[in-house]
């Protein structure tokens, strides 16, 4: 068969991400345009449903794993998510949108701990590359992201929620086509106490640090669009630079394995931070479209360094059984809280000044250079 674990992880990072570059980048953007919510209470939404987020994949993705395979919960979870899309259709005023939005970013947004976690135990029970596949998420995500700015272009940003809900009906078709048989396996299941986790020192050090890097795209993610419009950019040209990111990662994770190998966990959350700092500063400093592009090369190091550092940690810290609850922890406090948190601060700065978001963005990564610095000294 066609389907080995390594080809069937490939399609469903392509497939989950091919609808990510449609709701992270494009979303807030949407709610303005299409729905008329003011650019604050668009970001209230965008920021709401981050906590929700961070709420499911801390409690609701560690226990489900803990009751039911990997494969059954990507089935329930991606079929859910596309059914509840729907309902953005109709869904008119702020309240109305902000019960279809938790309850969307309830079950969605679980999808990306869950393909994660479903990637490192098959580096434990198959042997695949993680890398190799995760690389072919960056590619739906730059597919994604390119067509919406064709499809904006042409449609307007009518065709946004209309092409997610696509993204999403192929993503569940992915899901029922084929399964590797040991994310069917049930002898693995069992609830792993949160406090069972924070013994690891290391695992802890390592969230702190990717709470700060990770948590600083949140002015980048929720407000890059908004800003390449502030700064002149046609629909078409955004897709065109925000790829420019998304290629940097394929680039990244398609050669992270073999160049990577040798490299210590911390050395590289270390090289994330530097980077983290100075792509948020010169973004504050020179508030330019040239700059802008420049500093999009560095999301391969921003988030691709510092997301590969950390489910390297998970592969070498824990067993198959605390994989998920140790995923769901990083996706709900490292991508989704503290995404959540900064992204109100960086809204209220946006509407002062749109540069001085991407400067709040470099105060918070900060910490992240002395914290890897500690854990490389101590060997953490």
């Amino acid at each position: 068969m066609i389907f080995t674990s390594q080809f069937w992880l490939s399609i469903t990072f392509f497939a989950f991400y091919f609808s990510w570059g449609i709701f992270m980048p494009y979303w807030n953007a949407w709610l303005v345009s299409e729905k008329g919510l003011p650019v604050e209470a668009a970001s209230s939404l965008i920021a709401i449903g981050l906590l929700v987020r961070a709420a499911s994949t801390f409690f609701l993705y560690p226990a489900m794993s803990a009751k039911f395979p990997a494969g059954t919960l990507l089935k329930w979870f991606t079929s859910t998510a596309a059914l509840l899309s729907l309902f953005f259709i109709p869904a008119s005023g702020y309240v109305p949108l902000l019960l279809v939005m938790a309850a969307f970013c309830l079950v969605y947004p679980i999808i990306m701990p869950m393909a994660d976690s479903m990637g490192a135990l098959l580096m434990k029970t198959d042997g695949i590359h993680y890398g190799k596949s995760r690389s072919w998420g960056s590619i739906g995500y730059t597919v994604s992201v390119f067509f919406i700015g064709l499809a904006t272009a042409a449609f307007t940003d009518a065709a946004i929620l209309y092409i997610l809900i696509g993204s999403l009906v192929f993503m569940v078709a992915a899901a029922f086509y084929y399964m590797p048989p040991v994310l069917g396996a049930r002898d693995e299941l069992r609830r792993v106490p949160l406090k069972q986790l924070f013994r690891s020192r290391r695992f802890v050090t390592a969230l702190i640090v990717c709470v700060l890097i990770q948590g600083a795209h949140a002015a980048y993610y929720n407000y890059g669009v908004l800003y390449l419009q502030h700064l002149g950019v046609s629909s078409i040209w955004t897709g065109v630079i925000l790829n420019i990111a998304v290629a940097a990662e394929i680039i990244f994770f398609s050669v992270a394995d073999r160049f990577l190998r040798h490299v210590s966990v911390p050395v590289m959350f270390m090289g994330a931070a530097f980077a983290a700092v100075f792509r948020w500063s010169i973004m504050f400093i020179l508030p330019t479209v040239a700059v802008y592009i420049f500093a999009q090369v560095f999301h391969a190091f921003t988030f691709g360094l510092a997301h590969y550092a950390f489910i390297r940690l998970l592969y070498q810290e824990f067993d198959t059984s605390e994989i998920p609850a140790a995923q769901g922890v990083y996706s709900s406090l490292g991508m989704g809280l503290s995404t959540a948190i900064f992204t109100f601060g960086a809204g209220y700065l946006y509407d002062i000044e749109p540069r001085f978001a991407f400067l709040s963005m470099a105060i918070v990564a900060l910490p992240a250079v002395f914290v890897s610095f500690l854990m490389i000294k101590g060997k953490r």
